[in-house]
């Protein structure tokens, strides 16, 4: 399931609902993203996500799908958040649920390393020094190649 939305989620009540109904699931890998306070040495007061509707959610499926098409999912989700966000509010939730815990574990970690280099979504920094857009990060490309690499 793939939602993107500007509402904060409740990540015990998703995690409840991904779960309901399925005695094959035998464990849940989430991950939650919260807005940093701080990044590159300077105070961030809040960050601002634009995307393209109908493009994002593309992008998303296809990127589950392929979670989907490596690992035995029983159920996965990913809830993304855009507009205007302060330091501490949840941005993203990525779960993937599983007979065995090993399935859930890596294809949870390459949803978000791949949510993080091929989702569509712009982030704008809010800083003291005024606002600056969010360049892509070596690391985090480096994590989503291993997939490639790795072929798995």
């Amino acid at each position: 399931m793939i939602r993107v939305q500007q509402e904060d989620f409740d990540v015990g009540a998703e995690l409840a609902k991904l779960a309901a109904g399925n005695p094959g699931i035998g464990g849940i890998t989430s991950f939650v993203g919260t807005v940093r306070n701080h990044a590159e040495n300077q105070e961030i007061q809040a960050m601002t996500l634009e995307h393209y509707p109908g493009m994002t959610e593309k992008a998303l499926e296809d990127i589950e799908a392929e979670a989907r098409r490596r690992w035995p999912l029983e159920a996965s989700l990913i809830i993304h958040r855009v507009g205007r966000l302060e330091p501490g509010d949840r941005i993203v939730l990525v779960a993937t649920a599983s007979k065995h815990r090993e399935a859930a574990f890596e294809s949870c970690r390459f949803l978000i390393d791949w949510l993080k280099t091929k989702a569509p979504f712009w982030k704008q920094e809010e800083t003291v020094e005024g606002p600056r857009w969010v360049a892509a990060r070596a690391e985090d490309d480096a994590a989503a190649d291993r997939w490639t690499k790795e072929g798995a």
